[in-house]
């Protein structure tokens, strides 16, 4: 399918024309769409890619072995527009993570100080163009796909490079070049990392469950349980089998009216019926059944408790120093440095700037700038 603004590429022959193209180029603009709030297995969708000049829409669920596009990126510069959830979809749908450089557009105006970070906002400061938006909550695992939809996805890497140029020269311009390359360099290593295996103690705490005692907490687990299982099974994401606050209320209304029927609580989605209707009592009496020692308990938090007054005076001048550089050099203190490393930084007292990058877990040129402070 070709249309005066891209090319679609769902054939062998396409795919490998398109491989021939990105090898004889150094960078090439890239973006992914998934299928995240429609199925409970997410999946890439689409791949869109920007090579001199021209505008590809690559579809993974045509059957293509994408080994040749695939071995064509390796290595080349990438320009992505909040690289770290196409990096991650990358790895965890096609099992690749690019060995060349990458220059996230995001990143770059986030470092620059501006307040509106996404790619329209982007591209009409930069580009004086307004891009269509309407494709953020779209299923692209359907097919065909509207002609709307491909143009929408098309625009979201036809400017990345003319943005990323006027973004470099900003950047340069305010000596600011090495700080995005540090930080590119760094979400590249994170998000080639395996996240590893999720503590299953953990996965089903939602918020919103501070003060909740140990019987309503086994109701939340047993009902977190039930509602991924049905999630699973109908291959839908779990807030569509029951939303967090649902999922909420029914527990402490379980809770407060043991023995009433479910019929008398909160109004269950339309969806909750018959089979699932069951796994759901029968998740609910296992929940009720369970004696008071295998009960859960929420964890504490250690991360951010200070263990000291003098930690906690580390951390406030801190965090004072950060938010006045932070304010000389017009980005938020959160880029600068967040919460977490001041935290850490504080609790350890790094003097080197190796010290500060590795326990505060920053890049050098964050490290450079707090080290004066921390010094102190």
């Amino acid at each position: 399918m070709n249309n005066p603004g891209y090319i679609f590429v769902d054939t062998a022959d396409g795919l490998r024309a398109l491989a021939g193209r990105i090898a004889a180029v150094a960078r090439v603009a890239l973006d992914t769409e998934a299928d995240s709030l429609h199925h409970y297995y997410e999946k890439i969708c689409l791949i869109q890619l920007a090579v001199a000049g021209d505008n590809y829409i690559v579809d993974p669920l045509a059957g293509l072995d994408l080994a040749g596009l695939l071995g064509a990126l390796d290595g080349k510069e990438l320009v992505l527009h909040g690289a770290d959830y196409d990096l991650r979809l990358l790895r965890s749908s096609l099992a690749f993570t690019p060995r060349g450089p990458i220059f996230d557009t995001m990143l770059a105006a986030r470092l620059l100080g501006f307040e509106r970070l996404g790619l329209a906002a982007l591209a009409q400061e930069f580009l004086g163009m307004t891009l269509t938006k309407g494709g953020q909550k779209f299923d692209w695992s359907r097919r065909p796909l509207p002609e709307d939809k491909l143009a929408y996805a098309a625009n979201d890497t036809r400017h990345l490079e003319t943005l990323a140029g006027l973004l470099l020269a900003k950047l340069r311009e305010r000596g600011r070049e090495e700080w995005h390359r540090e930080t590119c360099e760094i979400l590249l290593r994170y998000t080639g990392e395996d996240a590893g295996e999720k503590d299953p103690d953990e996965v089903w705490r939602i918020k919103g469950l501070k003060d909740f005692t140990r019987e309503q907490l086994a109701l939340v687990r047993g009902l977190w349980h039930w509602r991924e299982e049905e999630a699973r099974q109908a291959d839908i994401p779990p807030f569509k089998v029951l939303g967090n606050a649902q999922l909420i209320d029914l527990a402490l209304w379980l809770h407060g009216h043991s023995g009433r029927p479910l019929s008398h609580g909160p109004k269950l989605p339309r969806n909750c019926l018959g089979r699932r209707l069951e796994a759901l009592e029968k998740a609910i009496a296992e929940a009720r059944s369970l004696p008071p020692e295998r009960r859960p308990t929420l964890p504490v938090r250690k991360r951010f408790i200070p263990s000291s007054p003098r930690e906690v005076a580390r951390f406030d001048a801190l965090r004072a120093a950060v938010a006045a550089a932070a304010g000389k050099l017009g980005i938020p203190a959160s880029v600068l440095a967040p919460q977490a490393s001041l935290w850490a930084i504080a609790r350890s007292a790094p003097r080197s700037e190796d010290e500060i990058a590795q326990c505060g877990r920053l890049a050098r040129w964050q490290a450079r700038l707090l080290a004066p402070e921390i010094g102190r």
